[in-house]
């Protein structure tokens, strides 16, 4: 004889999840959804009616809209090597001080600085580093060559706030290497080096190429800070997705700024294919 056993309690959670999926379906669904469906819309100047295309998709990935695309990615995996590797030396001198207060100083600072981006941060390097700045006149950096209004210089300002950001995704994967790990290491008769060689950097490899993942992501998506200080100079997506929207360069390039967008969405969605996994084999051996 079957016995069917009636589980209720799942049954009265889902109108617990209904505002979570309406929420979702409304602030990310609906511009998600308008967002393709521009992409893939044409109008017509004359009889103003709209018609499903390819040549949005198509032009946005030729040209200079190719190049802005190229010169995103570009720009994202310097920021994201140069970040990965700043941070996590920051974040291990930090693990490995036994002064409290120093841990606690660097967290709160690096908690402020991983949010401090944008338009202000753009001004206060342009009050630093720019043709007048500061620093510039103070050590004569402009006769030596230096100009914050190059990729270089970008990539010097999104450092500023990557690293920081670095070193609070990477510092609870580095307090969860075990100390046990390096006393058996050791009276295995391991070296330090051996030890982060074999053991360290293997564990800790899911985790360093998450947090690389995660500043990709956000050096591709950072606009602000480019469209204040280098604008067009330096050829990049947001910039030219926003000169799109704005008319600057073309009258009626909206859904053409649609269809770019539609491709930093779907780098974005491989990037976020690419973290997941690493998140959970992250957690499985530091867990």
């Amino acid at each position: 004889m079957t016995v069917h056993t009636h589980r209720p309690g799942r049954r009265r959670h889902w109108p617990a999840l209904v505002p979570f999926f309406a929420f979702l379906a409304l602030c990310f669904g609906l511009p998600a959804g308008a967002m393709v469906y521009g992409a893939f819309t044409a109008v017509d100047p004359v009889t103003g009616s709209s018609h499903a295309t390819l040549d949005n998709v198509r032009q946005s990935l030729r040209g200079s809209y190719a190049t802005g695309l190229g010169g995103s990615v570009e720009l994202s995996l310097i920021c994201a090597l140069l970040a990965t590797a700043g941070g996590t030396l920051v974040a291990q001198a930090v693990v490995s001080s036994r002064r409290p207060a120093l841990r606690r100083a660097v967290v709160a600072a690096s908690g402020v600085l991983a949010n401090f981006s944008g338009a202000p941060l753009a001004f206060a390097f342009v009050a630093t580093l720019g043709t007048t700045g500061t620093l510039t006149r103070l050590l004569s950096l402009g006769d030596a060559g230096f100009s914050l209004y190059t990729r270089a210089g970008l990539v010097l300002a999104y450092l500023y706030f990557m690293i920081p950001l670095m070193v609070v995704t990477v510092l609870p994967a580095l307090d969860g290497l075990r100390t046990q790990w390096q006393e058996a290491a050791a009276s295995c008769g391991a070296t330090r080096g051996q030890f982060w060689r074999h053991i360290g950097i293997p564990v800790l490899t899911p985790s360093l190429l998450g947090g690389a993942v995660l500043l990709f992501g956000t050096a591709f998506a950072s606009h602000a800070t480019a469209a204040v200080m280098v604008g067009s100079s330096v050829p990049l997506i947001t910039v030219q997705i926003s000169n799109a929207l704005a008319g600057n360069v073309l009258v009626g390039q909206e859904n053409l700024a649609l269809a770019m967008s539609l491709n930093m969405v779907v780098i974005a969605l491989l990037v976020m294919a690419v973290q997941m996994p690493l998140q959970r084999r992250s957690a499985r051996w530091l867990g």
